[in-house]
């Protein structure tokens, strides 16, 4: 061991499940992403995905998640872990909620 203590992450898969009308704006219920580099958060995933889906809206006019959208790393919403910060790691699974309304 050379004394370094970053790790490469060399590229990784991240699996992203969406439900609801996201699901309907990709046209597929799980996907996944590769990603190279060392650190990889939630919010660059989400930007992407906008991107690349123009009918997929993550964030509001301040740059936050929209309220209500729930977002789920490997089972654990990233409200109580570090938000849109959240880093991600080899064989992550996200999973992303729409608001839902009903009675």
């Amino acid at each position: 061991m050379n004394g370094d203590t970053t790790t490469e992450k060399e590229g990784f898969t991240v699996e992203l499940r969406l439900f609801a009308n996201f699901r309907e704006a990709v046209g597929s219920k799980t996907i996944e992403r590769s990603f190279t580099g060392t650190e990889i958060r939630v919010g660059e995933v989400l930007k992407a995905l906008e991107e690349e889906y123009p009918d997929l809206s993550f964030f509001d006019d301040e740059g936050e998640i929209r309220e209500y959208i729930s977002i789920l790393k490997n089972g654990n919403d990233i409200v109580h872990l570090e938000g849109k910060d959240t880093l991600l790691e080899a064989g992550d699974r996200l999973s992303l909620f729409p608001p839902v309304a009903g009675g």
